[in-house]
């Protein structure tokens, strides 16, 4: 537990300490970026640039063209393999229609439901967890939810806490804000929170359901493996180069907003690994990429289902993303939903934190 203190400590501190120090060390003033909520407009965001959205696209082809090539590769070993399916279970009939009626409820503007629109993310949410939780125990026979049940709902405090730390992160480049309505202080805070509680639950629930897949386990097993010779020395490297990055993304948003989503994830594994412990990359050294690539996969599944019922709800969020904002799909940019690919890994750390990562084997 002190051993866990001490990381968790060490964790935080640097998300949350070193972007301020950025902005202490440009001599910016911190006040406004700790505004509650966040309204304020501060960071210039560059336009669109063709140069950096080929770059980007460039480098998000070479990260998922090696998966999309094994695929097809396995897909001729794989198609004739059936599982027999077991009953939908009730709750997951539940969900699909709680599901419905919530995006009907989303998507219109009933006055009689004037109260209550604002707060259709969650129950859509729900419905979306209990989904796809039915789907996996369709399949398999159990779920995290029926296996598990109090490792699972422990997710939902877990989640609001680590969602947190990403609007914190934000607020150094405004990648994103919420429109539609307004809240004060504590209402934001409490509707927020309760929102943010649905997004590990959600991705753990879909890494499950996809990592079931047989072309899963046949094509992502025994990839070429990437290892370092002296990993503490490159972990030590990635520390201080991330720790850098925090600092110099608060001072440079436009170049380094990537870091919102690429530091927690680095410096995490960094430190686990200068502590000799497995993350969620360590089977990537040994040829395996199944659970890093579920994971990823998942978050970008459930970013497709945020971003739909983003669009047309009455409590939405939009993005600004500097050099790459072009070819919209929803509210997010193409090249946006590289994002979701370093986010469901830092997803599975979280789940294995709580007791809820299964290496399958």
């Amino acid at each position: 537990m002190r051993r866990f203190i001490i990381k968790f400590s060490l964790i935080v501190g640097m998300l949350i300490g070193l972007p301020l120090l950025g902005l202490v060390l440009a001599g910016r003033p911190v006040k406004v970026y700790l505004e509650f909520p966040p309204e304020t407009s501060y960071v210039s965001h560059a336009p669109f640039s063709c140069v950096i959205f080929v770059l980007y696209a460039l480098i998000a082809l070479s990260l998922s063209t090696p998966i999309i090539v094994r695929w097809i590769q396995i897909r001729g070993q794989v198609k004739s393999y059936h599982r027999k399916l077991r009953s939908f279970p009730w709750w997951g009939r539940v969900g699909i229609l709680t599901g419905l009626v919530s995006w009907f409820l989303a998507w219109t503007r009933f006055d009689w439901f004037s109260m209550l629109q604002p707060h259709t993310f969650i129950p859509l949410w729900i419905s979306y967890i209990l989904v796809i939780n039915a789907l996996t125990y369709q399949r398999d026979g159990c779920c995290t939810m029926t296996r598990r049940p109090m490792q699972f709902l422990s997710l939902f405090p877990a989640s609001s806490v680590f969602w947190w730390f990403f609007e914190y992160l934000n607020r150094f480049v405004q990648n994103w804000n919420y429109t539609g309505v307004t809240f004060g202080p504590l209402e934001y805070f409490c509707y927020a929170t309760i929102s943010f509680s649905t997004v590990l639950p959600a991705v753990h629930g879909t890494y499950e359901w996809i990592r079931g897949f047989s072309w899963i386990d046949k094509g992502l097993a025994h990839l070429p493996a990437i290892r370092f010779s002296r990993p503490k020395a490159a972990a030590w490297t990635v520390v201080i180069v991330s720790a850098l990055g925090l600092m110099a993304m608060a001072i440079w948003p436009n170049h380094l907003f990537p870091l919102v989503w690429l530091s927690p994830l680095l410096i995490i594994v960094a430190i686990q690994t200068l502590l000799g412990e497995k993350h969620i990359l360590s089977d990537i050294a040994i040829g395996d990429w199944r659970t890093p690539v579920s994971y990823s996969l998942a978050a970008l599944f459930c970013g497709v289902f945020w971003e739909m019922w983003n669009y047309y709800s009455l409590a939405k969020w939009k993005y600004v993303i500097p050099y790459v904002h072009r070819y919209q799909i929803f509210e997010m940019p193409l090249l946006g939903y590289m994002g979701y690919l370093p986010f469901g890994l830092e997803c599975s750390l979280i789940a294995k934190m709580i007791g809820l990562f299964e290496n399958k084997r």
